[in-house]
């Protein structure tokens, strides 16, 4: 009968099942630090790669400036015409159309009728202008014409000259002396006082 080797102390006393976890553990720790010295030695071996370094770009030179000679592109030669600005004419606008004309006021009113009567210079309220000292002493003589707008109530409204007698005396005085005199009103065909102008000449003479 063949002889079993005596186990230890310790492993004598442990059930038989607890001796072979305690062997399978052993085992796998082994197992461990053996795999992992193999794959340390690999990644200490592997050589790292080295990246190829790009070469440097070559650039060609910038070529020599060419020297002035038959080469070079000739100016043109200088004119000796002045320069002028040339200015497009603005195209001429088209004739606007007419626009259409309203009817016309005049038309549609009413016309108004010329004075029947024109006014007349009452006799006793018109006297005769003064002649002036200083035309009279000159001997300045002529005739004035005034144009005398008269309103309804005989009342003259605007004495003007329109006929100078060449004496500024003269016309002054005739006109000064015009605008005091009173008028019978001018009628209208029914017989109304209405507004009027008469024409009243002035003459100065020396008796």
């Amino acid at each position: 009968m063949a002889h079993t080797p005596a186990l230890p102390g310790f492993l004598q006393r442990l059930p038989g099942r607890w001796v072979l976890v305690g062997a399978a553990f052993l085992g796998g720790w082994l197992l461990f630090v053996l795999v992992w010295l193999v794959a340390r030695r690999d990644d200490v071996a592997a050589p790292v790669p080295m990246q190829p370094v790009a070469a440097p770009a070559a650039f060609e030179p910038l070529p020599r400036p060419m020297p002035a000679g038959d080469a070079a592109t000739p100016l043109p030669p200088p004119s000796d015409e002045a320069p002028r600005l040339v200015e497009a004419a603005p195209p001429a606008p088209a004739p606007a159309e007419p626009a259409p004309l309203p009817p016309s006021l005049e038309e549609n009113a009413p016309a108004v009728a010329a004075p029947a009567q024109p006014p007349v210079p009452l006799p006793d309220q018109s006297p005769s202008p003064r002649y002036p000292v200083g035309a009279l002493r000159r001997g300045d003589t002529g005739t004035v014409v005034v144009q005398v707008a008269v309103d309804a109530e005989g009342r003259p409204v605007s004495v003007e000259v329109v006929e100078r007698s060449g004496s500024r005396e003269l016309d002054r005085a005739a006109v000064e002396a015009v605008s005091r005199w009173h008028f019978a009103p001018a009628r209208d065909a029914a017989g109304a006082a209405v507004a009027g102008s008469l024409s009243v000449p002035i003459d100065f003479k020396l008796e």
